[in-house]
């Protein structure tokens, strides 16, 4: 079943930063479902739920306690039932071993978190607007980091 809505996820330990990305997509007014998880566990116990709706893009904050954003990307690629998720890494790191890593653990595109509220509703919304099959087709390292 195609829903007329964009399904997106983040999980981040970082309180303040589920609020800005919430409230940055109300302020572009696509029509998207939010949902936020604030530590890996509890995001894979709802992905691995019967009730979950598996989302079309899933942000992946690296550094989190309890289960990582990077175990979080590793359990996914093993899983099939996940194999049409999108995932984009959305961190405060910028560090080319992180983005090694994420890129070849199959993640679909890595993130440094913006330092601004307008900033942040411009990278959402070209990372909601990516066309994931074509983009995936032809991933590579160039096209992995988005830059501002």
């Amino acid at each position: 079943m195609q829903e007329d809505y964009i399904n997106i996820i983040l999980a981040d330990d970082d309180e303040d930063d589920r609020m800005f990305f919430t409230d940055a997509f109300e302020d572009l007014k696509m029509t998207t479902k939010v949902q936020t998880f604030n530590d890996g566990v509890y995001l894979m116990d709802y992905l691995n739920s019967s009730e979950a709706t598996l989302p079309n893009v899933l942000f992946l904050d690296l550094n989190m306690p309890r289960k990582s954003g990077l175990e979080c990307l590793q359990e996914i690629k093993q899983d099939p039932k996940f194999k049409d998720i999108a995932i984009a890494i959305y961190s405060t790191s910028a560090s080319e071993e992180d983005i090694e890593n994420t890129f070849v653990q199959g993640a679909n595109i890595y993130i440094k978190k913006p330092s601004s509220f307008k900033k942040l509703k411009k990278v959402l919304s070209e990372v909601v607007t990516i066309n994931w099959q074509y983009h995936t087709n032809n991933m590579n390292k160039d096209n992995f980091l988005l830059r501002l």
